[in-house]
Order: C-alpha cells, then sequence, then structure tokens
C-alpha cells in the first residue's frame, strides 16, 4: 500500500475529480492502491485542501 506523501499532484486532483463526478472510495483506495481513510481525508478536505477539485474535462485526461 502507498503513503499518502507517495502521491502526486496530479494523482490527487484525479482523486478529487473522481470523487466530485460519484466514484466510489472504496474504488478510488484500490485503484491508487491507497487506504480508504486517505481517500475519505481528501474528500472532507482534512488533506490537500489546497489542490482545487476539478471537473474530468478540465483535467485533460
Amino acid at each position: 500500500m502507498r503513503k499518502f506523501s507517495e502521491l502526486s499532484q496530479t494523482d490527487i486532483l484525479v482523486i478529487k475529480s473522481r470523487l466530485k463526478s460519484g466514484d466510489q472510495v472504496q474504488e478510488i483506495a484500490r485503484d491508487f492502491d491507497i487506504n480508504l481513510g486517505r481517500v475519505s481525508e481528501i474528500k472532507t478536505g482534512k488533506r490537500a485542501s489546497h489542490v482545487p477539485a476539478l471537473n474530468q474535462g478540465e483535467l485533460g485526461l
């Protein structure tokens, strides 16, 4: 399992985008190989609150 500190800014942008589009926390955690709690902390703003949540189209992925 990866540590939160190993996530790049781009990873966090993608996670926030996926949360915004309604993806399940469990699915995101599995895809990024991180703890469910870390995804929940990103979702609530406890972690990475400085990174904006973008729409999937804004990511250019």
